[in-house]
């Protein structure tokens, strides 16, 4: 069975927030961690920092890696891999940390040499910062990790990459399939983001920030948005997007209407069916 050994050569492809996290919790659970990335400040930053053994802004490291991690964004995974897939090692396995799965996984897995694996991953954790500056291995503690497997996966790369998680310091982990992935994805996260992009950008008073309370700031902390990365996400999870943003609008509709009409009964119905729900999320596991 295929274990995570401190004597494996890392390689992180991406060293941004979520790149340079994953190097930091590595390297400090004792592996050697290397890393690629196109910035030579960020390559600078984390070998002075120590967060990486070695780092290079062309592909020297690729050859020399028994894992991959791509932290890349979704467009960019695909088109790396196809450009050094004669690079790999053999008997390498790659993962990646993107937020779109279908668009891409199976793609990958056409390409990869035959003696390569490619098993998708999705920490669902973050910052509103970006950049290897601000990454921290503390993002991942208490925070969810999604493995999402296909049937080309060998059960010894989906616990190999279970594993990833636990070594990470995520507390729940969960396996989906690309599809489930894509769909759950799109409520939990996608959505999330499109109406607090809405509610930042529906009033243009310059003063909100002297108003507001803590309801609203945690309400719109995933506006400030990184628009590059969100943009590609949004287009290529579309269709199960825009199926969860029509039932949003008509949920605020029924609201609207429910407010109206005076609805007493039913708004507060709405109401508590809201708190039943959102007291789940309040339960210790």
């Amino acid at each position: 069975m295929l274990k995570w050994d401190h004597k494996d050569n890392i390689l992180i492809v991406g060293l941004g927030l979520i790149g340079g996290s994953y190097a930091r919790a590595l390297k400090k659970q004792g592996y050697t961690v290397n890393a690629i990335d196109k910035d030579p400040d960020a390559i600078a930053y984390a070998l002075e920092e120590r967060i990486i053994d070695r780092g290079k802004t062309d592909a020297s490291l690729i050859q020399d890696a028994d894992r991959i991690i791509l932290a890349l964004y979704p467009s960019l995974v695909t088109d790396w891999i196809r450009m050094h897939r004669g690079d790999f090692k053999s008997g390498s396995l790659l993962t990646d940390v993107t937020g779109i799965k279908s668009a891409i996984v199976y793609e990958i897995q056409k390409i990869l040499p035959e003696d390569a694996e490619f098993i998708a991953a999705h920490p669902m954790a973050g910052r509103e910062v970006y950049g290897v500056r601000n990454s921290s291995e503390k993002i991942f503690t208490g925070a969810n990790y999604i493995v999402v497997p296909t049937e080309k996966n060998t059960p010894d790369a989906v616990a190999w990459c279970r594993e990833l998680g636990q070594i990470l310091g995520f507390s729940t982990i969960s396996v989906l399939s690309p599809e489930e992935h894509d769909k759950m994805i799109a409520y939990v996260s996608q959505l999330t983001h499109c109406i607090a992009v809405a509610l930042m950008t529906c009033e243009d008073n310059e003063h909100l920030k002297d108003y507001t309370g803590d309801s609203f700031r945690d309400l719109t902390r995933i506006a400030n948005i990184n628009a590059d990365m969100w943009t590609e996400l949004f287009f290529m999870n579309r269709e199960a997007l825009l199926e969860y943003m029509d039932g949003f609008i008509d949920e605020m509709k029924t609201l609207r209407d429910m407010i109206d009409r005076q609805d007493q009964a039913g708004l507060k119905a709405k109401m508590q069916l809201s708190s039943q729900r959102r007291g789940q999320f309040d339960r210790k596991p």
